[in-house]
């Protein structure tokens, strides 16, 4: 902006070094050195460029700031209190407590302001990518001559750590390759990290170069601890270069201030001590060893944003109410977007399927997806590489433009990793609804990614095909074995496996509807029976997780078969051989364990009565976890090996996954019993 700096601008920054100071050792636990020395750039940024309100944090069209290195969250806090968001000194004094606003490292649905949950090194990095293009999809679809509704920046604060990791190395290429103009990271460039000098591993690359060879727009500051300027002017020219993401190396010193652990690893992840912060002080020329001093001109500078804030916002609501007078239709979509209001009919499209048919799930998947992108204007698409093969895609719809927003599906390229951080970014910004695609397998290369959307009720949709030894002949190196127990042990993630098409329309039904968490829809390559639905119940009980999908014919049910995804053809199949043997059995699909379980005991109990001992699961996966359903007297048949490669029938019949198998081992049972 090219205003002159002030004393007031170094003692603001000095606040948030020493609140950040005793913020940890309040605490005794916490990371000291990348507040003292990343202070000056987060200040630059807060102080003259981001545009924001403390008083409306969740205000649509607010620059999104990202500490994509979570430790440092002492000063995201800081920040917070000092410019007026709802977060108190208590909170501050409450750092790293049980039930705080402040925990360790920043969580995004507890603490207003806080952007995106960040600590995992790189995922940050990534989530800022996600918003970027969020932003300028939703400018796309939203922006008219004269009314620039949607029109903010990304900034996201990175470190060595998170450069090192592969994920933001993913994303920062895909970034550079969409020319993510309003994309910016501030890289505290410190050269330490936790075992020492970065020099132990980071030494032979210039990461200046690596953006530059991923297409951003590269700047240098050298001193980040004191040039406050430079920092200025090199932010400005990142706001005006708007063909390429922007990267500002800034170098500075962790630990800045601290006579005796600046520039040390020892400064990185433990309190200074209550004699190195008086030592800090007095070296920062401090007016008090006081803890937790803040002085009020300080406090007056910083609460400035507040009123910027308001006229910010203010200034963006006069716009919105000219916007709504010349465009109602995309005033009205402008609501039903931001709070996630369902269109009435939104499901009317969704196919049916003749009984007696065969489809594969992901097909039907495919189809019920496109069915719902003509309905949804938000719902946005995208494969690791994989569209034709997950069938995703939303026919006719262009590629994301990343210049102009232009397309709802988006090519990741083989990036699995940072596909689940994008995504998660898409969601953290909102207007989007992201779904994002990948063989089943491949689950294993984004979940950092799938856990945090859990962490945080994130409504991702994610879309896994080829979900068992089914695929064949690519052999177990592409057949998922323990990822469905796995990711069913992910709290707040909703897993299901639907068995035909009928119930995958139902699954995409709930997915949609469900918007306190992520969904993973696990969808077969190899085609399924369409089951018929006038002899079979409807697939719709597919939204209570399980239901009895036939009883037994012949009286009272002596056992209870129990199946998901393909292998409820198996079970199928393996009651009517039981049946034809005089065995009255009941057949259970259970595609959703979450579900079921949110059921509660009475329902749960009418499906698997526990009067009915004799009970066989079957499912191609592990059977670890699944004596909860049979009980100490079922049995689960599954693979607790890996696969091989064969044909899929052939692997199928030599584990076991047979309806002659299943059968025999109910006869069995039952025998036991006596």
């Amino acid at each position: 902006m090219g205003e002159q700096f002030t004393p007031i601008d170094r003692l603001c920054i000095n606040t948030l070094r020493t609140l950040a100071m005793d913020t940890i050792q309040n605490a005794n636990s916490g990371h000291p050195g990348l507040p003292l020395g990343a202070a000056p750039m987060a200040y630059v940024l807060w102080q003259r460029y981001l545009r924001h309100n403390p008083a409306d944090p969740d205000w649509p069209d607010r620059d999104r700031f990202v500490l994509s290195a979570g430790h440092g969250s002492s000063l995201l806090y800081g920040l917070l209190h000092l410019t007026g968001y709802p977060l108190s000194m208590e909170d501050l004094k409450s750092f790293r407590q049980w039930e705080s606003l402040t925990p360790g490292h920043p969580e995004a649905p507890l603490t207003a302001g806080v952007e995106a949950t960040t600590g995992p090194l790189g995922q940050g990095a990534a989530n800022a990518a996600g918003m970027a293009i969020a932003e300028r999809m939703l400018a796309h679809r939203f922006n008219r001559s004269g009314f620039n509704l949607v029109d903010h920046f990304t900034y996201a604060l990175v470190s060595d750590g998170d450069l090192m990791e592969g994920v933001s190395a993913e994303a920062a290429s895909l970034a550079g390759h969409l020319k993510l103009g309003k994309l910016v990271y501030l890289y505290d460039a410190n050269d330490v990290s936790l075992d020492g000098p970065t020099s132990l591993t980071f030494s032979t690359e210039e990461v200046g170069k690596r953006f530059e060879a991923y297409g951003w727009h590269v700047q240098t500051v050298t001193n980040g601890d004191e040039d406050l300027a430079g920092i200025d002017r090199a932010i400005e020219a990142a706001r005006l270069e708007t063909d390429r993401p922007s990267f500002i190396l800034i170098k500075t010193t962790i630990g800045y201030g601290s006579p005796n652990k600046a520039g040390k690893a020892a400064v990185h992840g433990s309190p200074l001590g209550a004699k190195e912060i008086a030592l800090t002080k007095e070296a920062l020329g401090w007016p008090s060893q006081e803890p937790f001093h803040i002085p009020g001109e300080a406090l007056a500078h910083f609460r400035q944003a507040l009123e910027r804030g308001r006229r910010s916002q203010s200034d963006w609501e006069a716009m919105f109410s000219a916007y709504e007078l010349e465009h109602p239709d995309l005033a009205r979509a402008w609501r039903e977007t931001w709070t996630g209001q369902l269109p009435e009919g939104w499901d009317g499209d969704l196919p049916t399927y003749p009984a007696g048919g065969a489809v594969a799930t992901r097909s039907a998947g495919g189809d019920a997806l496109n069915a719902l992108a003509r309905r949804l204007p938000w719902l946005v698409t995208g494969a690791a590489d994989l569209s034709s093969s997950t069938q995703t895609n939303f026919k006719g719809e262009p590629v994301l433009d990343g210049r102009s927003g232009a397309g709802r599906v988006i090519y990741y390229g083989v990036r699995e990793h940072a596909m689940g951080a994008i995504a998660n970014g898409m969601a953290y910004h909102g207007g989007i609804r992201p779904v994002a695609s990948t063989f089943f397998v491949f689950s294993d290369y984004m979940r950092p990614a799938v856990r945090l959307a859990a962490l945080n009720h994130l409504p991702v949709i994610y879309v896994w095909t080829h979900d068992s030894v089914g695929v064949g002949e690519d052999g177990p190196t592409h057949q998922p074995v323990e990822q469905l127990m796995s990711l069913r042990c992910m709290a707040n993630m909703t897993l299901i496996r639907p068995c035909d098409a009928a119930e995958t329309i139902e699954a995409w039904r709930v997915a949609i509807a469900h918007t306190q968490g992520p969904v993973g829809l696990v969808l077969t390559r190899q085609k399924l029976a369409v089951l018929d639905r006038s002899r079979y119940a409807s697939a719709a009980g597919l939204a209570r997780g399980a239901y009895i999908l036939a009883d037994a014919a012949g009286g009272a049910p002596q056992a209870i078969l129990i199946g998901t995804g393909s292998e409820v053809e198996v079970v199928r199949k393996a009651q009517e051989l039981l049946e034809q043997q005089g065995i009255p059995v009941r057949l259970v699909s259970m595609p959703c364990w979450e579900l079921f379980e949110a059921q509660g005991q009475p329902y749960q109990d009418e499906v698997l009565p526990p009067s009915i001992k004799v009970r066989v699961a079957v499912e191609a996966g592990s059977t670890f976890g699944w004596r909860r359903w049979v009980g100490d007297h079922g049995v689960a048949v599954g693979i607790d090996r890996y696969g091989a490669s064969a044909p899929g029938e052939v692997i199928m019949e030599k584990l076991g996954l047979t309806p002659e198998n299943v059968a025999r081992l109910v006869r069995d049972l039952l025998a036991r019993q006596g």
